[in-house]
């Protein structure tokens, strides 16, 4: 059984994810340290979220912040191997597909009697272009435990040749963190009479670069969806990414007047967002899961999925960013019942990996 594990992350979601193993590591009385590398490094996407999830304060902020992908990952593993070195935890956990995860896994998977543990293993949207996607096609492969969140995603990493008996398949800990902070957000959260919804509305999120680094297509989606909303008689908000704020103002593109540019929401207030929209615009993975989870209306705006459950079960439509492609994915939803299963779990994620380490 690990002595000590070591919890690598650096992103919004990867505080979120990872934050139902951690709790359950406190309750068991099991040794850790949080090494966040700073990939998100403003106030809204990083430090409000260990406060609202009760997290500790990490052991160690690397303070990396945004540079090219290389310099970034570079960095990173530079200085994550130092914190090993002195550290040496016996486990190393990542989680999703972003530049932290990459550089946590080629770092501790260099060092000797250092494992490797991926949470959301074998998710593939099978688009090389997405860095993503090359992120956590290399991972699964550093690492010695893959905690797959569904038959799906086991099944994939069987096709690669990764042995049986290092997967387990947990759920998706999403699930648990929703079921753990849903009720407390609807009590906490202002969120609603702050924006001034006291009626239907959608909730729009977009930030990956394939949407919002060229002009025109990031031009395109917000016109789509702004045209499909518009249809329902929705007004739109969309809480923005610090990256798709930079490219707004370089690109001087002009918002449609029916989607209201908010700020950055914490982890409660976003909650309550998506349990409420009437439908969900997104190019986010994450929210593809919540909203299913939530049983919100949800349309993808991307040409692919890494989530194909969420359109297995009903939940989800990929249409991309032509508008009439975003129209028809949005009639669609909203004529569907909302009575999918969600595919992601239990809410027991967390403690199927740690009684994977061997902490059972």
């Amino acid at each position: 059984m690990p002595s000590m594990l070591s919890f690598v992350l650096g992103t919004r979601p990867e505080i979120i994810k990872l934050s139902p193993v951690i709790r359950a590591c406190e309750r068991r009385d099991i040794p850790y340290t949080i090494i966040h590398t700073g990939q998100h490094y403003s106030e809204e996407l990083d430090s409000v979220f260990f406060e609202q999830l009760d997290l500790q304060t990490p052991d160690y902020n690397l303070a990396i912040g945004s540079s090219t992908h290389g310099e970034q990952t570079g960095e990173m593993i530079t200085q994550i191997e130092s914190v090993l070195d002195s550290e040496r935890p016996d486990v190393v956990l990542v989680q999703g597909d972003t530049n932290s995860v990459l550089a946590g896994s080629i770092a501790a998977t260099k060092m000797d009697e250092i494992a490797v543990g991926h949470v959301e293993s074998g998710l593939r949207s099978f688009d090389r272009e997405m860095p993503e996607e090359i992120n956590r096609r290399l991972a699964d492969h550093a690492a010695d435990y893959l905690f797959a969140p569904t038959e799906i995603s086991r099944d994939q990493l069987l096709s690669e040749g990764l042995p049986d008996e290092w997967i387990t398949v947990t759920g998706n800990t999403i699930v648990d963190a929703v079921q753990q902070n849903a009720e407390i957000a609807h009590e906490r959260s202002h969120v609603l009479s702050d924006l001034d919804l006291d009626g239907p509305f959608a909730l729009l999120t977009a930030h990956r670069a394939e949407n919002v680094d060229a002009r025109d297509r990031f031009k395109r989606l917000l016109d789509s969806v702004a045209n499909a909303a518009d249809e329902q008689e929705l007004p739109v908000v969309y809480p923005i990414h610090p990256r798709a704020k930079k490219r707004l103002s370089e690109f001087d593109i002009d918002v449609p007047d029916s989607i209201d540019v908010v700020n950055p929401q914490d982890f409660l207030d976003f909650l309550v967002l998506e349990d409420e929209a009437t439908i969900v615009f997104t190019d986010s993975g994450g929210v593809q899961e919540e909203t299913c989870i939530l049983r919100t209306p949800c349309v993808t705006l991307r040409d692919n999925t890494e989530r194909p459950e969420t359109v297995d079960v009903g939940a989800n439509r990929i249409v991309g960013v032509e508008s009439t492609d975003v129209l028809t994915g949005v009639n669609e939803m909203l004529a569907t019942e909302q009575d999918w299963e969600n595919p992601f779990g239990d809410g027991r994620a967390a403690e199927r990996i740690l009684n994977a380490l061997g902490y059972e």
